[in-house]
Parts: structure tokens; sequence; C-alpha cells
């Protein structure tokens, strides 16, 4: 596997934390607002980016973690006569 692509997972799993911090200070951010509808609009879109995020940071190492054992068990066949 290219390194490329291990560097593309990282980068994004920790550019889906800085949106995760983002979604919260957006949130806290939220509840000092006056506005009804305003603080309506932006805790539920603050709710929707740490959804998204959340689901990125958990999905990346995931798929991660699945090549990693695949090239493994790959390695581990080669070596092993029959």
């Amino acid at each position: 596997m290219k390194y490329t692509w291990w560097l593309f997972q990282i980068i994004m799993t920790l550019l889906s934390g800085f949106f995760l911090i983002f979604g919260v200070d957006l949130m806290t951010g939220s509840y000092s607002l006056n506005d009804p509808f305003s603080f309506i609009m932006s805790f539920f879109s603050a709710s929707f980016v740490i959804l998204i995020s959340l689901t990125l940071i958990i999905s990346f190492p995931i798929k991660m973690i699945r090549v990693y054992r695949q090239i493994n068990g790959q390695n581990d066949n080669k070596e092993k006569p029959l």
C-alpha cells in the first residue's frame, strides 16, 4: 500500500478532530445567543457537525486497522511454507 494513502487517512482523522472541536465550540457559543431561532439553528448545525466529525473519526482508523490486518495477513502467508 502506498504511503500517501496512510498519510491521507491520518490527515483526514486529524481534520475530523478539528471539526469536532469546532462543533463543540459552536455548540457552546449557541447558548449565548438571545434569539430563539438563531439558537435552534446554530445548536442543530453544531450537532450535525459533531455527528459527522465523530463518524469520520471512527471510520478512518477502522479503515486503517482493516488494511493493516490485511497487509499483515498477506505477509504471514508469504513467509510460511506449506
